[in-house]
Formats: C-alpha cells, structure tokens, sequence
C-alpha cells in the first residue's frame, strides 16, 4: 500500500493511497445508494411487510451490492468482468416483483429470484453463442419500455404509497413535489460529480420537510441493535412455474440491459471495445449474484448506470478505488442503524426522487433509440414494440383468450411483451442495404 500511487486512478490497476481511494469509493456508493435501497422499500411498503423484517432487508441490500461489485471486479472463475462495474438491486425487476408478490407471495418472489438468477448466470457464460440475437435496437427499445413501466411506481410512492391511509393527500402533495424541486435544484445548479449525487441531496430535503410536517415516525430506531449479520432465507422460497417464466423474461430484460453498462464502461472509462468474455464474465455474474440476493431476501442485482455515468465524467476505472466504496457498503450493512433510519423515509420522499430516476430511463432508451439511427426498419422495430407492448398491458381482459400461463407472464408486464416482440422483428424485418 505505500507504493500506492494517485496516479493510479485512472488505470484498471494499482494501488492507491487510502486517503484518496476511500473519497472516491464513496462517491461511487453514494451515485447509486438511494437507486440501490428504494426497490427494497417499495416492494417492502407494497407487500406490508413489517418494519423490523424491512429494516433487515435493508441490510441485506447493502451487502449483497457490496459483494456483487467485488465479484464484478475481482472475477471468480469465469464469473465476473473485471471492469470498473458497481452493482445494486435493480429497478428493472420491481414490477414483475410487485405483480408475484401480490398475486402470490414474497416466498414465490424468493424462489422466481434464485432460479431466474442461475439461469441467466448459465446463459451469462455461455454468452458468445447467442449475444448477437439482442442487438442495439432491441436493447434500447427494451430500456425505454422499463422507464414507462415504472412511471405509476413511481406516482403511487409519490401520493404515499399503494393502500396507505393517506394516499393522495395534502401533506404527501407537498412533500413529493418539494423533494422533486429539491433534486431538480441541485441537477441544475450543482457542479462537477456533485450532480451525480442530486438525488440524495434531494431526498435529504424532502426528509427534512417529512420530520417538520410530522411524517416521520423514529419509534423503530434502535430496536434491533447496533451489529447485526445478514440474514440468510428470512424467507423460504417456494415455486411457481408461471411465475418463474415471467421473471426469466425480465432476467433476458436485465441482461440487456447490463451489455450495454459493460459495453460503456469499457468505451467511455477505458477507451476501447468490450470483449466477449467481459460481457459474459458481466451477464454471468449478473445472474449468480442475483441468485444469491434471493437468499438473502432480496430482489434480483444488475449493473447501475449511473455508476457508468460516473466512471465516464470522472475517468476514474481504478479496481481497487472502487473496490473501496464496495466494502464501505458491506460494513453499513452490518450496522442496523442504517436500516432503521432509512426505513422511516416516507414513501412520497421516495417517490419525489424516483419520479427523475424513472423519467430518466425513459430518456435513456430514446437516447439509445438515437445512437441506432432513425432508419425506417429501427422506428418500425421501436414504435411497434412500444405501442403493443405499453398499450395491450393496459387494456384489462385484452389477453383473456390466450392460456393462463401465457397470460401471467405477459398480460400486465408490459416489459415482456415489447422484448419479446422487439427480438421477433429484428429477426423478421429484412435488412436494410446500409445494415
């Protein structure tokens, strides 16, 4: 460690002092706390889970990020990229999640999490043989059609939360609208990688205003200790074959998704082409991780974007800087301090900061849509998925001719229904001469 070298930060590789590594770990961590911890809470808000069994699936959360992103960057065996790649419980699940969890239970969740997880896991390593069925246009289409299906998720948080007493109220108005004019605020004032954290600055004001509003309720802080260790299974899976085929659809979803972070990162931190055994070593790590959320309670993980964002804006791609900010998540999670207090934000605060994050996605994957080119096969591949895919979901009865099995994974999830039919018009559609 003495030979560390500052320096050093802008390579894959090497030490660096502590005094300047554990600043910018940190930052990495708090880019993506908030996005990391806010499924948790809903799901756990959604299915009125207790408040002591939520703080400790709060941990778990923590811990489990922390370990995926070591495994990302330190690769165990085949799995894992090597790469500058922090990870944390993903969005991309939350409705397919809500939707199990509600129509079944958490222990159906549980099991749909651990077996959808070793099966992307397996497809992760075995990559190179069928990478290039998902190619730009699909992956971005998909993008798009996740920051759509998480727009009422995060409206609903925004009103107070599905079933709560006071949905929709005055107080729940003025606490989500001043959280988002705080996040908005700060994205647009602040400099430098100060943006990349605007939303927790956000969140931190719209608290604030709960506490003064009388919103808060601190009565479970300090009651489950200060060390606790993770829990393992605090739920006991059990398995639904329906339910486990609509969560395999949105673990092909997820692994989209984490191609295009992996193939980022690798442009925009390192300034060269991913290779194929990084996006495997990524995809396979994706799914094994995310097996091992399950076990401890938890959603599945994936790969975080607005890390990617950081790692393009700052150039920092040092492993073992970012390796830092991943064992600082770990030690948090074992303190249940962190639980307790991040348990008491009310959902409208949560739904004030979401609200961006989800927009955002949205933004994303037109974005991406951008990059493939406006081509008349692309806008036919992208405007038919969309309008299928976001449209038919929200039509109640609309697939009620079609089996049970089929209805399950794709009559409400919107998701499914635009990957699916994304893929079969890229196979379909014929070439164009430029192509």
């Amino acid at each position: 460690m003495k030979n560390g070298n500052v320096n050093n930060i802008y390579k894959l590789d090497g030490f660096v002092p502590l005094k300047n590594a554990i600043p910018l770990g940190l930052q990495h961590i708090l880019a993506m706390f908030v996005a990391n911890i806010t499924p948790i809470m809903i799901i756990a808000s959604v299915l009125k889970l207790d408040d002591a069994l939520s703080i400790r699936l709060i941990q778990n959360a923590m811990i489990v990020a922390g370990i995926g992103t070591l495994i990302q960057l330190h690769p165990i065996w085949k799995i894992g990229s090597g790469l500058p790649i922090v990870m944390g419980i993903s969005f991309t699940f939350l409705n397919t999640v809500l939707f199990i969890g509600s129509n079944y239970n958490i222990e159906t969740v549980i099991g749909c999490v651990i077996v959808g997880g070793v099966i992307e896991g397996i497809l992760g390593l075995f990559a190179k043989y069928w990478i290039k069925i998902i190619s730009p246009i699909v992956a971005s289409t998909v993008v798009a059609a996740i920051g759509f299906s998480l727009l009422t998720v995060g409206a609903n948080s925004f009103a107070g939360g599905v079933g709560s007493q006071d949905f929709g109220s005055v107080n729940n108005w003025i606490i989500g609208a001043v959280t988002l004019a705080s996040c908005l605020a700060f994205q647009v004032f602040l400099k430098g990688y100060l943006k990349v954290i605007a939303v927790l600055f956000g969140l931190i004001c719209g608290y604030i205003l709960a506490i003064i509003l009388g919103e808060v309720d601190f009565s479970i802080i300090g009651t489950t200790g200060i060390v606790s260790l993770p829990a393992i299974l605090p739920f006991k899976p059990e398995f639904n074959f329906n339910a486990i085929l609509s969560m395999i659809v949105i673990y092909l979803v997820s692994a989209t998704e984490t191609i295009g972070d992996t193939s980022a990162v690798c442009e925009s931190g390192l300034n060269r082409s991913v290779e194929t055994k990084e996006l495997s070593g990524s995809i396979a790590s994706d799914g094994f991780i995310s097996a091992i959320a399950g076990l401890f309670g938890c959603s599945p993980i994936t790969s975080f974007s607005q890390n990617v964002g950081l790692v393009a804006m700052t150039k920092v791609v040092n492993r073992f800087t970012i390796g830092t900010g991943a064992v600082i998540l770990i030690i948090a999670g074992i303190f249940p301090i962190f639980g307790e207090v991040l348990r008491t934000i009310p959902q409208s605060v949560l739904g004030g900061c979401t609200i961006i994050m989800f927009g955002r996605i949205v933004l994303a994957g037109f974005q991406m849509i951008g990059k493939c080119g406006y081509s008349e096969r692309n806008i036919s591949i992208a405007a038919l998925s969309l309008s299928i895919g976001l449209g038919f979901t929200q039509c109640l009865g609309m697939f009620k001719i079609f089996p049970s099995i089929f209805q399950s994974i794709f009559a409400e999830n919107c998701v499914a229904v635009v990957f699916v039919l994304a893929i079969f018009l890229d196979l379909v559609l014929p070439k164009e001469k430029s192509e």
